[in-house]
């Protein structure tokens, strides 16, 4: 059997921590893991000396995010939705395509497709006149779908949630749950999430939010969702890593920039 390795490449919100400015809120400055980009999670499978590396979401940290992890090649990359904190570094993928010499394929579903098309067209066609050719094929997420690479496949199952103004999309990987941006997981939704070896899941702040998962909201969904371990992500000025650490119970614990997480024999 294969492995799968999990990199959080980032695991902050939407502007970071610290924010422009250097308002750093409730968290220690002097801890490295209360630097955070924006979300990101780089999923790996390994099979001997192969590799099948898949991307989640092109943060606007993408370019540094994945210079620290020495990513320089991808076999495909998943989005969950549109926002600008998780698709807005898209144009770093042309170094990728360059290193690789072929288009990069890359999955989203109907109203992430139309936005980056609308945003960033010359991705995936070539403007009139222009000398550079796409660098994106883009495919579409209706179902679960594998990505294929050098150690095999990955295989994503989607599923939808509520994002406050707008659905986003959570994947389960084995028995491994993404869930970065989400206020409201409708019934429908919660049979992805039995059985889970580990759940990366939303938990911007502590008081509530109208389209993230508070801490409280987040550890009532682990609860139900009987997960052997989470890992919490997404998470904002008051959220200071030692002082979750401390305070969470043992099988949850706080992301970092960097975190690596790896599972044997679930791939």
């Amino acid at each position: 059997m294969a492995t799968l390795r999990f990199t959080i490449l980032g695991c902050g919100s939407s502007g970071g921590v610290p924010r422009l400015g250097g308002d750093w809120g409730d968290c220690d400055p002097a801890n490295p893991k209360n630097r955070r980009r924006r979300c990101s999670l780089l999923v790996e499978r390994l099979s001997g000396d192969a590799i099948t590396r898949v991307l989640i979401d092109t943060s606007p940290d993408m370019r540094d995010q994945l210079l620290d992890a020495g990513i320089g090649t991808l076999d495909g990359v998943v989005y969950t939705h549109s926002h600008a904190d998780h698709v807005h570094g898209i144009d770093d993928l042309r170094q990728i395509v360059f290193n690789m010499r072929h288009r990069l394929p890359v999955w989203a579903d109907a109203p992430t497709q139309n936005a980056l098309i609308s945003r960033f067209g010359y991705a995936f066609m070539q403007p009139e006149g222009s000398p550079y050719p796409p660098i994106l094929d883009l495919r579409s997420i209706d179902g679960p779908f594998s990505v294929d690479g050098p150690a095999g496949p990955i295989t994503f199952t989607p599923f939808s949630v509520d994002h406050g103004s707008m659905e986003a999309l959570g994947f389960r990987i084995a028995d491994v749950a993404y869930l970065p941006d989400v206020v409201a997981i409708p019934e429908s939704s919660w049979a992805h999430l039995e059985g889970l070896e580990c759940w990366i899941l939303d938990a911007l702040r502590r008081k509530p939010h109208p389209t993230h998962a508070h801490l409280a909201l987040s550890l009532d969904w682990i609860a139900r969702a009987k997960s052997a371990t989470a890992v919490l992500t997404n998470m904002h000025l008051d959220m200071d890593f030692a002082t979750l650490s401390a305070e969470l119970p043992p099988h949850i614990r706080p992301a970092h920039d960097g975190m690596v997480l790896t599972f044997d024999n679930l791939a």
